[in-house]
């Protein structure tokens, strides 16, 4: 498909710069086959059915920003997927300054060596400190906000804590699953006593969520690899809620993702631990999946033609038209929807 069918204009007032506090006071549009609901999160509970299990990316942002010097060269460094314990693949900023077995000193201890190169542009470093590379990036680093909202204020105190799901367990994300925002531990309670179960798995969502799509045609772009898991334990549980009548309504277009990748062609579930690098575009089966729910996603970018691929092009056209008019809040500190197909 053109990528300009995935096209529309969003002014920038619909763009949220900080999260709604309380985080399930967000609204929440429900979009069905037969029309639109304007709700809120809070009322998720009512929305599902006892017998529904919602997926989580239980993944944790790291602080994947790193500023340094090259001579008089300022070299700004967003991390974007681990090779191993010291390594990482990086976007990076002025990285035509930069040649193999470069370092470069990005304070608090912590400098990094370049190894490689990608074909997409990308650094391989290898980092380098006297403590773990974990505490290292703690100290070092600043969290990754998305271009949108960087480009317009400075990162914060405040946002070690709003960019970070309640549940958040494993560290590895340069970006945050956003549709987990809206959690707290009231809405999941609220969750349990309407019979609606949880489950987590992880995916590690990389910087390249954040990259154009700048081929023309939708059969040309390729997605950069995520790193995810999903245990036997948990497979198993999610093919008996599937099996009792049960929906699986994935929490974010990276729980989505995963599930797909791990679903095999009859729509089990499979233990999966490895790189994904699914692109999902109009005309994809979904196996998985029996909804999503998602926060409201850029023009022409891959994941609003993910939710165009579950709910149809039309349907998302309108959907979207819809929450701009009514003044819905955009992107990853904004509103969400529910899609139930």
């Amino acid at each position: 498909m053109r990528v300009d069918d995935f096209d529309f204009e969003l002014p920038p007032e619909n763009i949220a710069l900080r999260p709604a506090s309380p985080r399930d006071s967000a609204r929440l549009l429900v979009v069905r086959p037969d029309g639109l609901d304007d709700r809120g999160v809070a009322d998720l509970p009512g929305l599902l059915r006892a017998g529904d299990v919602l997926v989580f990316n239980d993944t944790r942002v790291i602080p994947a920003q790193l500023h340094g010097r090259r001579g008089e060269a300022k070299i700004g460094v967003t991390l974007h997927k681990r090779e191993d314990s010291w390594r990482w693949w990086a976007f990076v900023k002025n990285a035509k300054r930069l040649k193999t077995a470069d370092r470069v000193d990005f304070g608090a201890g912590l400098s990094g060596i370049v190894e490689d190169r990608g074909d997409d542009g990308s650094i391989l470093w290898r980092f380098e400190a006297d403590v773990p590379l974990e505490q290292a990036l703690a100290e070092a680093g600043t969290m990754p906000l998305p271009p949108y909202i960087a480009g317009k204020r400075a990162t914060d105190a405040r946002d070690a804590e709003d960019y970070q799901t309640t549940y958040a367990d494993k560290p590895g994300a340069v970006a945050a699953p956003t549709a987990g925002l809206h959690f707290t531990p009231g809405l999941f309670a609220a969750l349990d006593a309407a019979g609606i179960g949880r489950e987590t798995l992880t995916l590690h969502v990389g910087a390249g969520t954040f990259l154009p799509v700048k081929a023309d045609d939708t059969d040309d772009h390729r997605m950069h690899a995520e790193w995810g898991r999903i245990d036997a334990a948990t497979a198993d549980r999610l093919n008996a809620v599937r099996g009792a009548g049960g929906r699986i309504i994935a929490v974010g277009t990276t729980s989505l993702r995963l599930l797909e990748s791990a679903a095999a062609a009859d729509g089990m579930l499979r233990p999966f631990a490895g790189d994904t690098a699914i692109f999902i575009t109009p005309g994809y089966a979904f196996r998985a999946v029996d909804g999503l729910m998602t926060n409201f996603h850029l023009p022409r970018s891959t994941l609003f033609m993910l939710v165009s691929a579950l709910m149809g092009l039309d349907t998302m056209r309108a959907a979207y038209a819809h929450a701009i008019a009514d003044g819905y809040r955009f992107y990853s500190y904004g509103d969400a929807s529910l899609l139930l197909p």
